[in-house]
């Protein structure tokens, strides 16, 4: 018998037979691997995609969760709180500042320039009318008379030049600026011409000095009415922005407080608390801010009213009745300058030229009860503004009458009985004497209103000082008592 290696007995097999086969362990199965989808070689495989979700629906579903408790509750009531009333602040902030700034634009920008055109069309017209006058002197002109022109002259060219460097983008007073630079030359060497010629005794200085005085008429003082209309536009659209109640403002206050309210009734039902004292605060700074802006702004509102209506607007009625009173006194010298060179047709009749233009002036001007003087005495609100006009209307039916005695003489061809009443002594009763008592009146007059418009437009924009840092600063108190009332609560819970 053989030993097997690991020492065991194996059984013998009947001799002449094979021995038997050892027994085999059962076949297992092959291990089965995954299957693998094919790649694209060079491309790593990537997990199946998850949905993506937003930041905003992540946002609104935590906003939703937080809203399930009551601390969640109380943060989003006071985020909500504080925006609000800072929202409040800021935009009272901005439209207020907005108004001040319009209101101190008519006070210091607009309605100077709207004073500074008047005066460039007055000086031009008083210029005009101070060399007829000075023309007809004869060769020794007036000394008084010569330095008015040349006064006038040199305000009208300070005044164009302040005008050239406010114009700015305002293509329509830049083009008058532009224009009666280039024209004042022109006419101030017309003058001299004039002068020159009527020294020697010369006829041709009569046509230099019409030449010069239908470019005034035609050319000059247009473009100083243009420039003069386009800068009261501007004092108007300046009113227009300072004038306008902030109602944008005025809603988010009545929001805001309305939500601060809604918040301090909310506490009240849930605890039993009368006050929270951080929510009282912030609705006490909300109120002063709602309330200041309202009534500050009226006041402003009424001041800028005040000013426009007895100051602005009687300011362009004196204007228009002095710069009409100028023409009509130039008229009258140039009536006597042409002799009947000039005339026209009125009713099939032919009539002097400047006699008609110069009545067409007087009817404008009118009387205390009729015309440009009789609205400027309707629209003075005070003795010291319409003791003047009354004034001033007097002279003018004192100067119609003389002015009918002058063309008298002068029809019955006694010119130099019509020159004495028109340029004469004292003691000849002069229309020259009534017409520089009419200019007096409306100087005292214009001086008056102005000092009305600048007293009411000062009280307007003062109305406005402060408001606009003030509603800032008490909304920031007022969202921090919010925060801070919400915060209180919020620490019960914890």
């Amino acid at each position: 018998m053989t030993q097997p290696p690991n020492g065991g007995a194996v059984p013998s097999s009947p001799p002449g037979q094979a021995p038997p086969a050892p027994a085999q362990a059962p076949e297992r199965p092959a291990p089965t691997m995954p299957t693998v989808p094919p790649q694209v070689p060079g491309t790593p495989a990537e997990p199946p995609a998850a949905a993506r979700r937003t930041a905003w629906s992540e946002g609104v579903d935590r906003l939703r969760a937080a809203a399930t408790t009551e601390p969640g509750r109380l943060r989003i009531i006071g985020a909500v709180l504080a925006l609000l009333v800072v929202a409040f602040g800021a935009v009272t902030t901005w439209q207020m500042t907005e108004r001040s700034a319009a209101a101190d634009d008519v006070l210091h920008r607009s309605q100077p320039l709207s004073a500074d055109a008047a005066a460039i069309y007055r000086s031009l017209a008083d210029a005009n009318t101070a060399a007829s006058s000075g023309f007809l002197a004869g060769g020794q002109e007036p000394a008084a008379v010569r330095a008015r022109y040349e006064r006038d002259i040199e305000r009208a060219s300070e005044k164009l030049a302040t005008a050239a460097s406010n114009a700015g983008s305002d293509s329509s007073s830049a083009d008058s600026v532009g224009k009666l630079n280039k024209l004042l030359p022109e006419y101030t060497g017309l003058i001299e011409r004039a002068r020159a010629n009527n020294r020697q005794g010369l006829p041709l200085g009569g046509a230099y000095l019409r030449y010069a005085n239908d470019k005034m008429q035609t050319q000059m003082l247009p473009a100083a009415e243009k420039l003069y209309k386009a800068e009261n536009e501007r004092l108007d659209d300046d009113y227009g922005n300072a004038k306008p109640y902030p109602w944008f403002a005025i809603a988010l206050g009545v929001l805001a407080l309305g939500a601060l309210g809604w918040a301090q009734h909310r506490n009240y039902r849930r605890t039993n608390r009368v006050f929270n004292h951080g929510l009282l605060a912030a609705t006490a700074a909300g109120t002063v801010v709602l309330l200041w802006l309202v009534v500050g702004h009226t006041f402003a509102r009424s001041g800028l009213n005040d000013s426009y209506d007895n100051g602005v607007r009687s300011l362009n009625v004196l204007n228009d009745a002095r710069i009409s009173s100028l023409k009509a006194r130039g008229n009258e010298n140039l009536t006597l300058v042409s002799r009947g060179a000039e005339t026209t047709e009125v009713d099939g009749r032919t009539k002097d030229k400047f006699d008609v233009a110069y009545r067409a002036q007087m009817k404008q001007l009118g009387s205390a009860d009729s015309g440009l003087l009789g609205k400027a005495a309707a629209l003075a609100d005070d003795a010291d503004g319409e003791n003047p006009v009354v004034e001033a209307a007097k002279n003018v039916g004192v100067w119609k009458d003389r002015h009918e005695v002058a063309r008298t003489s002068d029809d019955s061809g006694d010119y130099q009985g019509a020159l004495d009443k028109v340029i004469g002594a004292k003691s000849d009763q002069p229309t020259g004497e009534c017409f520089d008592n009419v200019d007096a009146a409306l100087d005292q007059a214009l001086a008056h209103e102005q000092r009305e418009f600048k007293q009411a437009a000062e009280d307007g924009r003062g109305a406005m000082s402060g408001l606009a840092i003030g509603a800032a600063v008490l909304a920031v108190l007022a969202a921090a008592g919010a925060v801070l009332g919400i915060g209180r609560r919020l620490s019960e819970y914890r």
